[in-house]
C-alpha cells in the first residue's frame, strides 16, 4: 500500500469519527502499518490542511488524533453548537478532578481529607459525565474504591497524555480559591507536612516515532 492511499484512509476515517484515533486502532483497522508511517501520515495530512488553508487540521489528544477545527474558527463553530455544548464544570467538581488528576488513583476518604468536604455528589456526577471511573481497589483496610481519570478526560480538556497536565505554579494561577488545596493534589499523603516542589514532567512525544 502506497503513503498516498494509507493517507487517504486515514482522512476517510478521521473524517467519519468522533473519538481520537490511536496507532493501534489504526493497525487493527488497516493492517500492517508501522508507527513510522502512522505518524508520518499523519503529518503529512496535517501539512497538506495547513499549505491549502483549510480551516481544520488534526489535533493531538487523548494519545491519538482527531480531526478538528483551528482555534481561530471557534467563534462561529460556537455559535453552530451552541444548544449542544455541554453546561461547564463547577468549582467543587474541578477540584475534586484536579486531585483526582494528580494523585489517581486516589480514594473517596482521601479526596474528602484534602477538600474538607463530603464528595459523594460530585463523584458521581463526574463518573457521569464520564470524566472519572473506578480504577480498582486499595491495599488498605476495607479496600475502599479508588478513583482514576479517563480517555474521556484527555478528551474534555484537549490533552494528549496526563504528563501534559499544569504543573503547580501554572494551575495555582487559574484556580481560585485557597492555592492549599492545589498544593495537596500534588503531595503524597504521608508527606503533606513536608515543604514539596514539583517534578519536571517527562518529556513525551505525542505521536509513536514523532519528533520533538
Amino acid at each position: 500500500m502506497s503513503p498516498q492511499e494509507r493517507q487517504r484512509i486515514l482522512e476517510a476515517l478521521l473524517f467519519a469519527t468522533d473519538i481520537p484515533l490511536t496507532y493501534s486502532r489504526i493497525k487493527d483497522l488497516v493492517g500492517e502499518i508501522s508507527a513510522e508511517e502512522f505518524t508520518q501520515d499523519v503529518e503529512a495530512l496535517d501539512r497538506f490542511y495547513q499549505d491549502n488553508g483549510r480551516a481544520y487540521g488534526l489535533h493531538r489528544v487523548a494519545g491519538g488524533v482527531q480531526l478538528a477545527t483551528r482555534p481561530e474558527f471557534s467563534f462561529w463553530v460556537r455559535r453552530l453548537l451552541k444548544d449542544r455544548l455541554r453546561t461547564r464544570l463547577s468549582r467543587s467538581a474541578l477540584e475534586t478532578l484536579a486531585i483526582i488528576a494528580y494523585r489517581q488513583p486516589i480514594a473517596r476518604a482521601e479526596i474528602e481529607h484534602i477538600r474538607g468536604v463530603d464528595c459523594e455528589g460530585v463523584l458521581g456526577t463526574l463518573m457521569e459525565r464520564g470524566l472519572t471511573t473506578v480504577g480498582g481497589r486499595a491495599t488498605t483496610p476495607g479496600r475502599p474504591l479508588q478513583y482514576v481519570t479517563t480517555q474521556d478526560f484527555l478528551r474534555y480538556f484537549g490533552l494528549n497524555e496526563l504528563e501534559d497536565l499544569p504543573r503547580l505554579k501554572e494551575l495555582q494561577g487559574l484556580v481560585e480559591g485557597d492555592p492549599n488545596q492545589v498544593q495537596m493534589a500534588f503531595v503524597e499523603p504521608q508527606a503533606q507536612s513536608e515543604p514539596q516542589t514539583l517534578p519536571a514532567a517527562p518529556e513525551t512525544d505525542p505521536l509513536p516515532g514523532s519528533q520533538p
